[in-house]
């Protein structure tokens, strides 16, 4: 086991006394992002703990852990968190199925977090990962339990990820730009091996292996996605290797309005642009490196903290054009689109359009960004919680 920092306790001696539940063996670990979510997270741990997977855990005499990371918070994450998991060891039906601890992390930053709930927090134990954002909303009971099955049931795939909706998509009035939000998204859905760093479940001994650098801006999903599908570079890239699950569901808040959108985008791609250096860089290595990228980036960040950031230094350097971020820029969303059957083609063609603009917009934003050899961007603000997120909907 890959130790990072101090190892902590994995059940909380303050929200989980000693009791039969520690004799359960441990199904998974689901750790819980978490920065600055005070006003919202109850929403999410609410919807978190109706899930029908605790029930599951009861009838097999197993249980899980779940953490909340929060990282740097400076309002009430971590007591509002607190609270309601002592709330849940004292009145939810199934509390016998799991223990839960708020880990305070002082540091903030999804990657750190990342890393210490994988290879501290954890119990080594744990068949599963499950990582999700502290401010989606399950829109299916279920959505937990068929993750995992999914994953027992298909040996070839290391990630499971589910239906990601847009809260907008649940108003019966929907806006010109709401439309072309929600559109986007379905063609953002033909992606080969898609899955959302918002919510998905790894294979233990697949996460183990990982690490994410701390100079890595970008988010998980993308370059897990590379490494997953390729077998850490041994193979072509497969994208049945990540299960797509439909019977998995979790609603999130759309970005609408013209700033957050290019906001948005502009993140996205400076954190595609970093992923296609680092995973090209990881490409020149011997295979016997890049089996376990844990113990690889451990080592580098301990003779060089810096080795990545002056690897995108140098990449960025010799590029003039903002164009040459990655691979495809011009040509990925209408490949996409080229993907939809029939005249679904010719409806989505406004979007792809408007996407296409937007895209360019922010791959300069991001080209000057990089340039100035700037690495983090996280424009994340307060937002609230999903309409009709009390609502699940049906699989």
């Amino acid at each position: 086991m890959l130790t990072v920092t101090a190892p902590q306790p994995h059940i909380s001696p303050e929200t989980q006394p000693l009791s039969v539940v520690a004799t359960r063996p441990i199904r998974f670990s689901l750790g819980i992002m978490a920065w600055n979510e005070a006003g919202g997270i109850v929403r999410t741990l609410e919807s978190l703990f109706r899930q029908s997977v605790f029930a599951h855990l009861a009838l097999r005499d197993q249980r899980c852990e779940i953490f909340c990371l929060a990282n740097g918070c400076t309002d009430g994450t971590v007591s509002v968190s607190r609270r309601y998991f002592e709330l849940m060891d004292s009145i939810h039906p199934w509390a016998e199925t799991f223990s839960l601890r708020v880990m305070d992390i002082e540091q903030p930053g999804r990657n750190n977090a990342w890393n210490r709930f994988v290879h501290n927090y954890s119990n080594p134990e744990s068949r599963y990962i499950f990582l999700m954002d502290a401010d989606i909303i399950f829109q299916n009971p279920d959505s937990i339990l068929n993750l995992f099955t999914a994953l027992e049931q298909n040996a070839h795939a290391d990630v499971s990820s589910g239906r990601q909706l847009k809260d907008i998509e649940f108003k019966p009035h929907k806006s010109l730009l709401e439309k072309i939000s929600i559109a986007t998204s379905t063609l953002t859905g033909t992606i080969d091996g898609r899955f959302s760093g918002q919510l998905y479940c790894m294979r233990s001994s697949i996460a183990r292996r990982l690490y994410l650098p701390r100079d890595l801006g970008a988010t998980d999903d993308g370059f897990f996605k590379a490494v997953i599908c390729s077998e850490f570079f041994a193979h072509k890239p497969d994208g049945s290797r990540i299960a797509q699950v439909p019977g998995s569901a979790h609603s999130y808040e759309a970005y609408i309005t013209p700033q957050d959108v290019l906001n948005n985008q502009k993140r996205q791609m400076i954190g595609q642009a970093q992923v296609h250096v680092l995973v090209e860089h990881l490409k020149t290595l011997p295979a016997a490196e890049s089996t376990d990228l844990a113990a690889l980036f451990v080592r580098w960040e301990r003779d060089d903290p810096d080795w990545l950031k002056d690897l995108l230094e140098q990449h960025f350097a010799l590029k003039y054009f903002f164009w040459e971020l990655f691979p495809g820029l011009l040509t990925f969303r209408f490949k996409r689109l080229g993907k939809l059957p029939g005249l679904r083609k010719l409806t989505h063609l406004p979007a792809t359009l408007v996407g296409f603009i937007v895209t360019m917009i922010a791959c300069s934003r991001a080209f000057h960004f990089l340039k100035q050899g700037r690495i983090y961007y996280w424009p994340k603000a307060s937002r609230p919680m999903p309409v009709n997120s009390s609502t699940p909907a049906r699989s």
